[in-house]
């Protein structure tokens, strides 16, 4: 998220990036674990707006839903498996999988009973973008539809959200893509993106 955090300082915004033991907890801990920094760090801010990537967005979700930050602003999404993962589901059982991906990301499969489908509709301020580009094929064949490699642009859409974006990039890269860094900065600045998803395809 370097590339990322240096533009939005180069706009005049406070940035707090983030890093966090995504391995080592499962996602009720590590929202608990990145609230207590957020809260700690930001007591003086007027608005607290977040870019999150992947996990990151079921991370803040499941704080909003049960613990919420109260003066949460305008959040982008980065390709949030916000249905969850077909992925997970075909491989989550796999002793590799979870050596790579710990606890959390064993909960996020697509079933009625994971906890993705769990949290709901978002009642905040929300603009998600995804990618239509995969360097991963082996879990592409996993997935059903377009997908980045990781994240199927439907599993992507969450109930609530605001606007919604595609582009044609890879899940491990979309953070460093030109076009979804100033995205992200107009969403930031007015709630909704410059493009809209015709756009770009």
């Amino acid at each position: 998220m370097k590339t990322l955090e240096t533009f939005l300082s180069e706009q005049g915004y406070e940035l707090l990036n983030i890093d966090y033991p995504s391995r080592k907890y499962d996602i009720s801990e590590l929202a608990n674990i990145i609230r207590k920094e957020v809260i700690s760090k930001t007591s003086d801010a007027g608005k607290v707006h977040f870019i999150t990537h992947s996990m990151g967005g079921i991370i803040l979700r499941y704080i909003q839903k049960y613990d919420p930050i109260p003066n949460l602003g305008r959040v982008v999404m980065l390709s949030p498996p916000n249905h969850g993962s077909e992925v997970v589901d075909k491989l989550g059982g796999l002793w590799l999988f979870e050596c790579i991906n710990g606890p959390a990301g064993k909960q996020l499969g697509t079933d009625e009973n994971s906890l993705c489908q769990k949290l709901g509709k978002v009642d905040f301020e929300l603009g998600v973008i995804t990618g239509d580009r995969s360097i991963n094929w082996i879990n592409s064949l996993i997935i059903p539809g377009k997908d980045d490699g990781k994240v199927s642009i439907e599993s992507a859409k969450v109930e609530g959200m605001d606007d919604f974006l595609i582009v044609h990039v890879s899940h491990p890269f979309i953070m460093k893509n030109k076009t979804v860094i100033t995205e992200c900065f107009h969403f930031l600045q007015n709630g909704a993106f410059n493009m809209s998803e015709t756009d770009n395809l």
